[in-house]
């Protein structure tokens, strides 16, 4: 719940930042010159790349999230068995242990949303974040297209 509130805290900053910049933007081309104009033109298109970024991750957040609940509510989420150092920091030989089984796992189901919803958790506790959203990914897209054959 810490981190939904604190996602939510940082996403309202941003809306904010994107009005200053953006109304920067528009006193810069009011001015008239030729440099203004470019220069407001170019600052407006900031806010714009923000909250297309700010609007993909929230997606991705969401379908993430609503994985997870089914597979919990499914028992399948993955346990947590991961060993910690005295810093609450996961163990390295750990995660890498519980990476290879996911792996192995994903290969023997490459179709199944399930095993790459699992390997991207164990992508993110081997701190491989590229490769733990592009698993994430390729698991929403299993679960949707698996969605879309059912209706």
């Amino acid at each position: 719940m810490r981190a939904k509130i604190t996602y939510f805290l940082l996403a309202a900053v941003l809306v904010v930042y994107f009005v200053l910049v953006g109304s920067r933007g528009v006193l810069l081309i009011q001015q008239g010159t030729a440099v203004t104009v470019v220069f407001g033109a170019a600052v407006l298109v900031l806010p714009f790349i923000g909250a297309w970024f700010l609007w993909h991750t929230t997606r991705f957040a969401r379908r993430a999230g609503r994985l997870a609940r089914e597979l919990e509510a499914e028992g399948g989420l993955p346990p947590d068995e991961l060993e910690r150092l005295p810093s609450g920091r996961i163990d390295r030989a750990s995660a890498d242990a519980a990476f290879a089984r996911r792996q192995a796992e994903t290969e023997e189901n490459p179709g199944d949303w399930r095993s790459w919803f699992r390997l991207a958790v164990a992508y993110h506790d081997a701190r491989d974040t590229p490769r733990a959203r592009k698993a994430m990914q390729h698991a929403i897209a299993l679960h949707e297209k698996a969605a879309a054959e059912s209706r």
